[in-house]
């Protein structure tokens, strides 16, 4: 019966343990994903509007080429993504006649 007991209590910390370890690395996702929302909406926020239309045409850095595909596989964080940058970005990108 104590042995049993014990190993339950083990199990009990194991899994504790990890259900911690895991929301801190999901807390550490998204202060990434704030990091690197923040860091394209202040790119567009002080950009010109010829800036923009001249970086329209280049090709993604290896760095954005990553984080995109980071997007494309993880739809929480594509979501609360798109959730902080919409609006700034799309209004810039509106003013500017990027987009319709």
């Amino acid at each position: 019966m104590r042995k049993e007991h014990n190993v339950r209590k083990s199990i009990g910390t194991a899994v504790c343990a990890l259900a911690l370890i895991t929301a801190g690395g999901v807390a550490a996702q998204g202060m990434l994903l704030d990091f690197a929302a923040d860091k394209v909406i202040k790119k567009y926020q002080q950009a010109t509007c010829e800036q923009l239309k001249a970086q329209r045409g280049e090709p993604p850095s290896e760095r954005e080429k990553m984080a995109i595909d980071f997007l494309h596989h993880d739809s929480q964080a594509r979501l609360a993504f798109i959730d902080k940058l919409a609006a700034p970005v799309l209004n810039k990108m509106f003013e500017c006649g990027l987009i319709p």
